[in-house]
């Protein structure tokens, strides 16, 4: 018997015993290349892609598309594969079972090479799948060599960004004078009655841009201003709430607290008594809907004061249907001239280098290249960036007009436009491809924030790690090269260049909804709940109020990346634990501005989840089991009530970015310093400060922003921030005012290019002239009577300087002589003793921007203001009566010093404001009194 169950076991268990050692001593190099053949297998699906685009006949084309799923399903797999080895192995225990001491210990090791032998039987299925999809596909449908459409892939350095046509500069518009005067004569003179101006024509002929440079010329004629851009799938409420806020934030008010849960009435009678006795103009961009009009027209009240409304829309039946206005006008706009569309063709191709004349050499091929282009800014632009990037010479732009002829020609059914720009997305690297299908998670139109995608695309794994950068510093570089191919338009820029918001064209957000479609990338999930795609999907967007989502999302069991946006209704606990349990692989989950209470234990079960926001939310707390999310390197509790996180959270070794502008520290006081990855920091202070002495352990932070801070923290603050060399940002707020805070910092602090104090200052910080990389300096509520103008204005890379509320108590401002040189934008903001500001004429030469708001004592213009020759904004905000007088353009005897300035921006004190300040005055009145009451009967 002995023997027997020796021969079995020699015969049958011993081999594969010794198959599953070899298996997991072979696993780390045969994860290796199963990630190698990933990336060969992901150039495959995109030539079978191509075979499918290419494709004339239908049927045979649908036959194609069946097998890139399936080709894609295979992909997903080894990601999935390779994803679970990762886990895995950083699950190893450090030391050898064989010493451990623990029998726990003995138990996980074995629970964890059970788990890598399944994940090695996993690859060899996977591997094998894969090579009998390749092969079956080509067996099929065979895929021809690759075709290169031009010379060269060497690098390139971007000179130049592209801008959103709604913020485009002067010198970059290119023929559209004519236009901008016909546009600005109807804007500006004729009836008195109100009047829609429309502007019609095809995708791509620049309709943005030509509308936006006449509102940016004219909104200064006018009492009101908006520009609204309207979404293809708007609500009437959604864009009657978006009018609301654009009107108050012109006159910088606060919008009517119920503005959210308004219905279409209340709204319509909310706009009309904001534009009521007021000349407004309101600039409605890229309109598809054809009762647009029907939806606004009764909160467009008609004063008979010469209102305008001017709306850009590429459908014809839009203008027909705003002609049930009485008084209206339209424009048709063309497409450049073969002249100047070879001028904006150089000026993309050649960038500085360009003169303002086509060379000679190029002159020939770059007519047939335009022609090609259909003279359509929009495919100009695109084909000139890619000039610039490949072809160097005469003769490899004639070999890419060449190629471009043939890339037409193909495949019929697509237009001209969707053509050029599949060609610019062809030409991108396979990261850049990725980063810029991440749009089409977003509606169209959608104003993203750059800081917030570049996490996610870090979460992602678009972006690999650099010799000597960081991965943001690398995302941000992806960012700019996708700007720079004219690509993704920047809609907002922070004060040193750098892109803040952005978005994509509509016309290329349209091609990035059919490549997503077709490659499983994304899906959008509807406000009527609708799924198009059929096949397996990657990364979801649900924008559905619906908390029934069993028949659209059940069989997406490959999802990746989750983003709630836009809903209305609550999101309920049972909805949310169901999406956690059933999506257990997540690497991104944003539940921004959705209308979350309570967040799951089974957050937990994430495992792999790398990016999470509540940005926005209502969340209170979050449970202990986030402790579980290992892999957690991005955390946003920024939500809308002060939170509360637990001691677990200490355990995300990897989080990098811990964001929550209202999250309590009392729980992870004594133990915050552990988090030694953190690189961005928000956080309350606890009252003890004990977290204080905890951040000097953070030598990593390159943003730290603190709330609640005392001054008794001062010692141990300064030497905490001491410690950290590589910080860019600092923002400080000090929660009793009463009680200064008095900062010593010894360090250099070379890298900070930010620092706001909020907070009552025992004397101006002799350190911060010190800070020669400072770009941003705000000083809120610091009481001083004396601030260094002279040592300020000698700081080198100083770009915007904010004196906020109560910040300077002193009578006088004199900027001197060669001070502040680089300056861009200066605020002065209520500043209750300040009389008067004087500017020497070789002060603030580079300003741009000069914003003056609620200056009781200031009665007349800051003298010298007319020697600042590159002013280009002036804000006059709830100024008094006598300094409105002097600069009154009808008379006033200081409006001489002022008139240079093209966008003059004056907001009175309206009758609330006023009863609001004389209630506050009252106030202060009756506490002065008491106290003065208070110390005769002490």
């Amino acid at each position: 018997m002995a023997e027997s169950v020796v021969s079995f076991a020699s015969q049958h268990v011993l081999p594969k015993f010794l198959e599953a050692v070899k298996m997991l001593r072979d696993l780390p190099k045969e994860v290796a290349e199963v990630t190698d053949e990933l990336e060969s297998f992901q150039d495959f699906i995109r030539d079978a892609n191509k075979v499918a685009e290419a494709e004339e006949d239908i049927n045979r084309r649908d036959r194609i598309r069946k097998r890139l799923m399936r080709l894609r399903e295979a992909a997903f797999r080894m990601e999935d594969v390779i994803d679970d080895y990762v886990i895995c192995d950083e699950k190893q225990p450090e030391d050898d079972p064989r010493c451990a001491a623990l029998l726990s210990e003995a138990i996980e090791f074995i629970k964890t090479q059970i788990l890598r032998l399944q994940i090695a039987y996993q690859i060899q299925d996977v591997k094998s799948l894969v090579r009998a999809e390749r092969d079956g596909f080509q067996n099929h449908f065979p895929i021809e060599p690759r075709l290169h459409s031009c010379i060269g892939n060497e690098h390139f350095t971007w000179h130049k960004l592209r801008m959103d046509p709604l913020f485009i500069q002067k010198d970059e518009v290119v023929g559209l004078d004519g236009p901008i005067q016909t546009l600005k004569k109807w804007l500006t003179e004729g009836r008195e009655e109100r009047t829609v101006i429309s502007v019609v024509g095809m995708a791509g002929l620049g309709k943005t841009t030509l509308s936006k440079q006449v509102f940016d010329r004219v909104h200064t004629d006018f009492e009101c201003h908006a520009l609204i851009t309207v979404s293809r799938s708007y609500t009437v409420e959604g864009l009657l709430r978006d009018l609301t806020n654009k009107l108050c934030k012109e006159r910088l008010e606060d919008p009517p607290r119920d503005v959210a849960t308004m219905n279409q009435m209340s709204l319509i009678e909310e706009v009309r008594n904001r534009l009521n006795n007021k000349r407004y103009v309101v600039l409605f961009d890229d309109v598809w809907n054809k009762t647009f009009w029907d939806d606004i027209e009764l909160a467009l009240i008609d004063n008979k004061n010469g209102s305008r409304i001017l709306i850009t829309t590429r459908d014809e039946k839009v203008v027909d249907l705003c002609k049930k206005c009485l008084f209206f006008e339209v424009h048709k706009l063309q497409p450049l001239s073969k002249e100047k569309s070879l001028e904006l063709l150089c000026k993309k191709a050649f960038g500085y280098g360009f003169d303002g004349s086509c060379p000679k050499d190029y002159e020939e091929v770059g007519l047939e290249i335009v022609r090609k282009c259909e003279c359509l800014p929009l495919s100009i632009v695109a084909i000139g960036s890619l000039l610039n990037r490949k072809c160097k010479s005469p003769s490899e732009w004639g070999l890419f007009s060449q190629n471009l002829s043939l890339e037409l020609e193909s495949n019929s059914e697509l237009d001209s436009v969707k053509k050029i720009l599949g060609l610019s997305y062809d030409d991108l690297p396979q990261n850049l491809r990725s980063c810029l299908l991440y749009f089409g998670m977003y509606p169209e139109n959608y104003e993203v924030k750059c800081d917030r995608l570049i996490q996610m695309w870090i979460a992602e794994g678009f972006v690999k790690h650099e010799s000597g950068r960081n991965l943001e510093e690398v995302a941000q570089q992806q960012l700019i090269e996708l700007i720079s191919r004219s690509l993704v338009l920047v809609s907002s820029f922070t004060i040193d260049n750098r892109a803040k918001l952005c978005r994509v064209h509509d016309s290329i957000h349209e091609m990035i909804r059919g490549k997503t479609k077709n490659t499983g990338f994304c899906e959008y999930i509807d406000v009527n709940n609708h799924l198009e795609s059929s096949g397996p999907i990657r990364r979801l967007t649900i924008a559905t109020s619906s908390n029934d989502l069993s028949g659209t999302i059940e069989g997406s069991h490959h999802i990746r990346s989750i983003i709630i946006f836009g809903r209305r209704e609550v999101l309920s606990e049972q909805f949310t634990s169901h999406l956690l349990s059933k999506y257990t692989r997540l690497k991104v989950l944003d539940f921004g501005y959705a209308p979350l209470y309570d967040v799951p234990e089974n957050l937990g079960s994430l495992i792999h989840l790398k990016y999470l926001s509540f940005w926005s939310t209502f969340i209170r707390s979050l449970p202990k089991s986030i402790g579980k999310l290992q892999n957690l390197e991005t955390l946003d509790v920024r939500a809308n009530r002060e939170i509360e996180v637990p001691k677990e959270i200490t355990k995300l070794r990897k989080l990098r970015c811990l964001l929550g502008n209202r999250m309590s520290a009392i729980a992870v006081k004594d133990s915050i310093g552990s988090m030694t990855s953190l690189q961005m920091m928000h956080i309350l202070i606890d009252p003890d400060g004990v977290v204080i002495r905890e951040l000097g352990k953070l030598k990593q932070l390159r943003d730290m922003r603190l709330s609640n801070v005392m001054g008794h923290h001062s010692d141990t603050l300064s030497s905490s921030i001491n410690q950290m060399q590589l910080l860019e940002r600092l923002d400080i707020f000090v929660q009793h005012l009463s009680e200064p805070i008095d900062l010593h910092i010894t360090s250099s602090l070379s890298k900070l290019r930010k620092l706001h104090l909020y907070a009552n200052l025992k004397e101006f910080p002799n350190w911060i002239p010190r800070l020669q990389n400072l770009v941003k300096l705000s000083l809120v509520q610091s009481r001083l009577t004396n601030i260094p103008l002279i040592s300020i204005g000698n700081m080198a890379n100083l770009l915007i300087l904010s004196f906020g509320s109560t910040s300077y108590e002193g009578e006088t401002l004199h900027f001197e002589n060669g001070g502040f040189q680089k300056l861009k934008e200066l605020e002065l903001q209520r500043l209750h003793q300040l009389s008067s500001i004087f500017i020497d004429s070789g002060a603030l030469q580079s300003l741009e921007k000069l914003q003056i708001m609620n200056i009781p004592e200031l009665k007349a213009v800051p003298s010298g203001i007319q020697n600042l020759k590159k002013l280009q904004v002036l804000d006059i905000l709830y100024m008094p009566t006598e300094f409105l007088q002097r600069i009154d353009p009808n008379g006033g005897e200081d409006y001489f010093m002022i008139k240079h300035v093209p966008h003059l921006h004056f907001v009175t004190k309206n009758r609330a404001f006023l009863l609001a300040e004389r209630a506050a005055n009252i106030l202060c009145g009756v506490i002065e009194v008491w106290s003065v009451s208070l110390f005769f009967i002490l």
